[in-house]
C-alpha cells in the first residue's frame, strides 16, 4: 500500500466493529466443509499460515484436472513461491497457453503480506472453479496464475500486532520481507529474490492482464473497495482507455450489484477529509506501475482496513470474478488493446526523432474538480495525549463535496535513442537488464562511435537508507562526444516490447533509474590526489601560460570563502590541470541516435 499523506487517524474502537453501509456480500454457496477455507472456517477471525495454505493449494491440485499447483522461484529464506495455475485442457505452461488464445491473467496477493485479502479470497474462487464449480465459467477463455503469497518470508512474521490500522484478521504478516525489503518498491532494482523470480514468470508468461491485491488504511469512508490503474501519460492510451471502457465502465457497476461499494483509490492530502483527494500515480517501481511499462493493464486493489474481514475478502473475490468474467467476454478488445501498445513501442523503437518525448516523471497539477465523497460522520477534539486535536469518526454515513486533484503533466522527459550501449563491466546494471527480458547483443568488438550521454554533477546522496539502498540525486548536462566501447559491450535495441523498461532503468532523470537506485556510484569517486607543494608549482606555470586563467583566478578570490581557502585555491588549478581526472560524473552508458554499421 502506498505511503499515506495523512497522519495516522485516531479511530474509535467502535469503528473497527462496524459493517459497511451496502446490502449483503455474495457468498459462496454448498461448500464441502473439507473445502473451505480457513477464513470461511472461523467465521473470518483468522487465516491460513504458509505450510497450511500451501497443503490447500496442493489438494486442490490433487482433487481437480484443471488446477496445478508449482513453485516460481524461492524466498530470501528458501521458501518457495506458491503458483496456482488453473486451466482448462490442461494449458499449464506459456506455451500450451499461448497457442489456447486465451487471456492470461496473473493475480498477485500478499505482496504485503499483513495485506492479506486477496489470499483467501483468491483460494476461495479456485475453489469455486475447481470443487463446487460456480465459477468454471471463468476458465472458458482466461488461463489464471495465482500467487496466494507473494512475501511468503514476511507472511511468517506473523502477529496481532503487525497492522495498528487494521480491522482483522487475528494474526497478520509482516509488511517487509525477511530482510526488511519492501517488495512493492523492488520492481525496477530487482535487489530481492522475489522480485527475480515474479520477473522471471511476467517474462515467461506475459499475462495479458494483472491484478495486484492490497489492503489500504488512513481516513474512514463507506467504500469497501478502492481501486487504481495507470491512466496518465505513464501507460499507453489504448490500454488506459480499455480499462476505463470496461472496469470503470462495466466491471465496477457490476460487482457494486454484488453488495459493495467501490471508488477510485482515495489519497488525502491532509488530515482532514475536505483538504481534498489526489490520485495515487504508480511509479514503475510499484506493481502496477510496472505493468504499465511492460503495455499492461495492471489493476491495483486496496479494500479499507477499517471494514470487517469478510466483507474485505468477499469484496476482493467479486472484483476477481467479474473482472474474469468481463475479460472472457471481451477479450478481443484486451488483445486489440495490448497489441497496439506493444507495436507503438516497436514503432517508435525503429526511427529516432528528437521531437518524440517519452516521460520518465509525472505529476499531479493543480486543476481538480468536485467529488461527493462517501464519507462518515467525524469530529475534530481536544486531545490530553498529544496535546493537538484528535480525529474522531462516527458511524453515520455521510457525503461530503471535496476537490479531487486527478490531471497530470509529464514533468521529465527524453527522445528514445534508437539503442543504448553498456560497457561490459558494469555488470550489476547488466544482470538487471536481463532479469527485466530486455533483448541486447554483445558487441565481439570494440566499437568506437559518437554517443549522447550525460554528465551527472552535484551528487548527493540521501541521509538514510531507502529499501537497503541510498538513493542518488544529480543534476544533468548532456554532453555528445565519440566514445570508443570494448568488446562484449551491450547494445539494447528500443525496437522491442520491453523497451519502456529500458529506457526507465537507463535514463538517468527516471525516478527509478539504475542511476538513482545507485548501480553507477562510482563514477562519482576521484582516485587520484595532488600533493600542495606540486600543485603550487604547477599552479604557478599555468597562471604565467594563461591569461584567461588569471583573470578567472582573480575573479574567484572575490569570494572571501574561496579567498581564505588554502585547499580549495589549489584545487581550483588542479580542476582544470591537464591531471584532472574529467571522466568524474560522466555517465557510461551511450545513447546512440543513429543505426550501428556492423
Amino acid at each position: 500500500m502506498p505511503i499515506r499523506l495523512v497522519v495516522f487517524l485516531v479511530v474509535s474502537i467502535s469503528i473497527f466493529t462496524n459493517a459497511m453501509n451496502t446490502q449483503a456480500q455474495s457468498e459462496s454457496k454448498n461448500v464441502p466443509d473439507e473445502w473451505r477455507t480457513r477464513a470461511e472456517q472461523t467465521d473470518y477471525r483468522k487465516t491460513w499460515n504458509y505450510a497450511d495454505t500451501i497443503s490447500f493449494a496442493q489438494k486442490l491440485d490433487k482433487a481437480s484436472d484443471v488446477i496445478v499447483y508449482q513453485s516460481f522461484g524461492k524466498s530470501g529464506e528458501g521458501r518457495d513461491l506458491p503458483l496456482l495455475i488453473a486451466a482448462d485442457g490442461k494449458t499449464f505452461t506459456p506455451a500450451a497457453a499461448k497457442k489456447s488464445g486465451k487471456a492470461v491473467i496473473l493475480i498477485q496477493a500478499g505482496i504485503h503480506s499483513g495485506e492479506i485479502d486477496g489470499k483467501d479470497a483468491g483460494l476461495a474462487l479456485l475453489r469455486d472453479i475447481a470443487i463446487t464449480k460456480i465459477r468454471r465459467d471463468l476458465l472458458k477463455d482466461s488461463i489464471l496464475l495465482f500467487v496466494p503469497i507473494y512475501n511468503v518470508d514476511g507472511h511468517e512474521l506473523s502477529s496481532p500486532y503487525n497492522r495498528i490500522n487494521q480491522n482483522g484478521p487475528d494474526e497478520m504478516g509482516w509488511r517487509g520481507t525477511s530482510a526488511n525489503l519492501n517488495l512493492n518498491r523492488d520492481y525496477m532494482k530487482a535487489d530481492a529474490a522475489e522480485t527475480g523470480a515474479f520477473l522471471r514468470l511476467w517474462n515467461e508468461w506475459k499475462p495479458d492482464f494483472f491484478f495486484d491485491l492490497h489492503v489500504t488504511d488512513g481516513a474512514d469512508f463507506q467504500y469497501n473497495i478502492t481501486y487504481e490503474y495507470a491512466h496518465f501519460q505513464e501507460v499507453s492510451p489504448h490500454v488506459a482507455n480499455w480499462m476505463d471502457e470496461y472496469f470503470d465502465g462495466k466491471i465496477v457497476a457490476e460487482v457494486e450489484r454484488e453488495g459493495n461499494l467501490l471508488t477510485h483509490y482515495l489519497e488525502f492530502g491532509g488530515r482532514e477529509v475536505t483538504s481534498g483527494i489526489y490520485t495515487f500515480i504508480a511509479t514503475p517501481r510499484f506493481a502496477t506501475g510496472y505493468a504499465a511499462l511492460r503495455n499492461r493493464p495492471g489493476l491495483l486493489i486496496e479494500t479499507h482496513s477499517l471494514k470487517p474481514y469478510q466483507s474485505r475478502v468477499r469484496g476482493t473475490y467479486d472484483v476477481l470474478w467479474k473482472t474474469i468474467e468481463e475479460i472472457n467476454r471481451s477479450k478481443a478488445s484486451l488483445f486489440a488493446a495490448n497489441k497496439k501498445a506493444d507495436d507503438d513501442t516497436i514503432t517508435r523503437g525503429g526511427a529516432y526523432d528528437a521531437r518524440r518525448q517519452f516521460p520518465l516523471q509525472i505529476a499531479l497539477t493543480e486543476k481538480n474538480e468536485p467529488f461527493q465523497l462517501k464519507a462518515v460522520e467525524y469530529s475534530l477534539q481536544d486531545s490530553a495525549i498529544s496535546g493537538g486535536k484528535k480525529l474522531v469518526y462516527g458511524t453515520e454515513p455521510k457525503e461530503i463535496t471535496v476537490k479531487k486533484y486527478d490531471d497530470a503533466q509529464i514533468t521529465a522527459s527524453v527522445a528514445p535513442p534508437l539503442y543504448y550501449i553498456v560497457p561490459p563491466q558494469w555488470t550489476d546494471a547488466i544482470e538487471r537488464l536481463t532479469a527485466h527480458g530486455i533483448e541486447f547483443e554483445r558487441r565481439k568488438t570494440p566499437l568506437t562511435i559518437e554517443v549522447e550521454s550525460y554528465r551527472l554533477l552535484d551528487p548527493k546522496w540521501a541521509t538514510a537508507p531507502f529499501e537497503n539502498r541510498l538513493p542518488v540525486s544529480y543534476k544533468t548536462a548532456a554532453i555528445t562526444e565519440t566514445r570508443t566501447f570494448p568488446a562484449n559491450s551491450v547494445v539494447v535495441s528500443l525496437d522491442q516490447t520491453a523497451a519502456n523498461v529500458a529506457i526507465h532503468l537507463l535514463e538517468p532523470n527516471s525516478g527509478d533509474s539504475l542511476a538513482y537506485w545507485g548501480f553507477f556510484n562510482a563514477i562519482f569517486e576521484r582516485k587520484e590526489y595532488f600533493s600542495d607543494y606540486i600543485m603550487e608549482k604547477i599552479a604557478v606555470e599555468m597562471l604565467e601560460k594563461d591569461a584567461n586563467l588569471r583573470r578567472e583566478f582573480v575573479e574567484k578570490l572575490k569570494d572571501e570563502n574561496f579567498a581564505k581557502s588554502a585547499r580549495a585555491r589549489l584545487a581550483f588549478f588542479y580542476e582544470r590541470s591537464l591531471y584532472a581526472d574529467k571522466r568524474i560524473g560522466v555517465y557510461p552508458v551511450g545513447r546512440i541516435i543513429k543505426k550501428i554499421d556492423n
